[in-house]
């Protein structure tokens, strides 16, 4: 009993010295930090920095508004008063995405994100998997966005011409279905209201927008890692939704192998080429892949590697696409000609199962979709880290406090920056004055000032850049463009509620929340009509 109480006694006195050092460095850090002279916002909170107004708030608004105030490179304060790098200066923010093994993913965001996701390909800091393509997944977008316009064609039957429907809970169900189907062959049936899927639920569990201030937490366990082994009601949720999607991903995973395996079966030797490799679901093109004879052992994945893809394909397939969509049907209720403009030229395709190629050649529904991304990116904002000091170039000089003028700014090992994805996407300084505005037309002739952009897509930081820019990012616009394609010819949308109620909750992605309604969690409220077609 005396050796477990003096065990005790010093996993404890160990904690209480981790804490305390831990605190101690925070504490000291704003008083030698590179950053210190930056000019920036003064902070509100002693404890939470800038984080409250940050996570309370549309945070690209306030952004917005330091940058106005400040200028290009400023610094805000995070946890402790310690200082964050912000900047809207292209060059630097280039400099961080070709560098991308200085700058990684923060320890705390690391884990916030792996509690939900595990270690898939949202946390390789060493890219092994850069394709993510399967041109016969078109089939799957054309026919769950038919069975969503069918589900809303039920739905207005039941009330008459006109009804409120909630626009993101349908895209979110029909997107779920995609990347169920071409992601791992797998059906969720989410359109099913008959039909309960625990893998559904769990996912419903994890993104629950109820649940007001509960970045707190997290943030601090992230942080302080002796805090994670406190129970409380939100982590038992997670790791209960967590169980259920191990245990369904390694299941997938598991016939997923025996089938390859009963494939290679009469190979010779049982070997197999990469450049033999086909399949038609994204998890067995990993795992035909991760199995080829001609891999080198670095890139090959283990099971566990493979399982955690499950999740993070079905986030990245799934929870993005069906919020820029969801985005895309509000703006076109704020701009009813650009909505009447794309519905013609819908209708100039002679089908409702159009192909791939078909839909990449409509200009205008192109230029709607690269609008709804450029002014409501699905991930506003991402956080790094340096992983070592370094000097980062600057294209516009700053002035800091002290009165001294900087074309360059030094950067402490551990410094964590803001990359200000639709800070830059909407600034008025690169796309003008109209920057904050709807306008697919403005894709017809572009300004010269955004070619500077490093985005890996379209002039846009909406799939990031460098080395690590979103691997999926072809398969969700395909997605997203089949969606309004049938979506927009069956109905038309207008807004169920005064625009200045719809605000946004930045979890994982932006989420559509109605101010007076906030319990009721992320929904877009939409009148639905059908359209008639002569």
């Amino acid at each position: 009993m005396n050796l477990i109480a003096s065990a005790l006694s010093t996993l404890v006195l160990a904690g209480v010295a981790f804490a305390v050092i831990k605190i101690a460095r925070f504490l000291i850090q704003p008083y030698f930090s590179s950053l210190r002279y930056l000019p920036g916002p003064p902070s509100p909170s002693f404890i939470f920095g800038n984080f409250k107004a940050i996570f309370d708030g549309d945070n690209v608004s306030l952004h917005e508004a330091w940058v106005e105030r400040y200028g290009h490179t400023i610094k805000y304060k995070g946890f402790l008063n310690n200082d964050r790098f912000y900047t809207m200066d292209l060059k630097a923010i280039n400099h961080f995405l070709t560098h991308s093994s200085d700058y990684q993913k923060p320890a705390q965001s690391r884990f916030v994100l792996s509690s939900i996701l595990g270690e898939g390909l949202l946390f390789v800091e060493e890219s092994r998997f850069r394709t993510w393509t399967n041109s016969r997944v078109n089939q799957h977008f054309v026919d769950q966005a038919r069975q969503l316009r069918e589900f809303w064609e039920f739905e207005l039957s039941k009330v008459g011409d006109f009804a409120r429907i909630d626009a993101f809970d349908g895209l979110t169900k029909a997107t779920l279905n995609i990347i169920g189907l071409a992601g791992f062959n797998y059906e969720f049936d989410a359109l099913n209201p008959g039909r309960k899927n625990e893998l559904h639920e769990a996912f419903f569990t994890i993104f629950s927008t109820t649940e007001r201030g509960s970045f707190i937490w997290p943030l601090l366990q992230g942080l302080f890692p002796p805090l994670r082994f406190i129970p409380n009601a939100r982590m038992r949720r997670l790791e209960h939704a967590r169980t259920v999607m191990r245990r369904i991903g390694m299941q997938l995973v598991a016939e997923k192998k025996a089938s390859v395996r009963q494939a290679l079966a009469g190979e010779k030797f049982g070997s197999v080429d990469t450049k033999a490799l086909h399949g038609r679901d994204l998890l067995t093109v990993l795992i035909k892949a991760n199995m080829a004879s001609d891999l080198a052992d670095n890139l090959r994945l283990s099971d566990e590697d493979v399982l955690w893809q499950v999740p993070t394909f079905l986030v990245a397939g799934h929870e993005t696409t069906s919020s820029a969509t969801t985005w895309c049907l509000y703006a076109l209720t704020q701009a009813p000609e650009a909505q009447r403009k794309l519905r013609a030229e819908l209708f100039t395709l002679l089908t409702d199962t159009p192909t791939m190629d078909e839909l990449n050649a409509l200009p205008y529904l192109d230029a709607v979709v690269r609008e709804t991304l450029r002014v409501h990116a699905p991930v506003a904002s991402s956080s790094r880290q340096a992983v070592k000091d370094d000097i980062v170039p600057l294209s516009t000089p700053f002035t800091d406090a002290r009165g001294e003028v900087h074309d360059t700014s030094k950067v402490d090992k551990g410094a964590q920056f803001f990359l200000p994805v639709q800070a830059i996407n909407r600034s008025r300084e690169l796309w003008g004055e109209d920057a904050h505005e709807f306008k697919p037309e403005r894709w017809e002739s572009l300004p010269e000032t955004v070619s500077s952009i490093p985005g890996v897509w379209g002039h846009l930081l909406t799939f990031s850049g460098g080395p690590r820019s979103c691997i999926g990012y072809r398969f969700s616009l395909v997605e997203m463009k089949a969606l309004i394609f049938t979506l927009v010819r069956a109905f038309e949308f207008e807004l169920a509620v005064p625009p200045e109620e719809i605000t946004k909750k930045h979890l994982l992605v932006q989420r559509p929340l109605v101010k007076s309604e906030l319990e009721k969690g992320s929904q877009m409220p939409l009148l639905v009509k059908r359209y008639e077609h002569l």
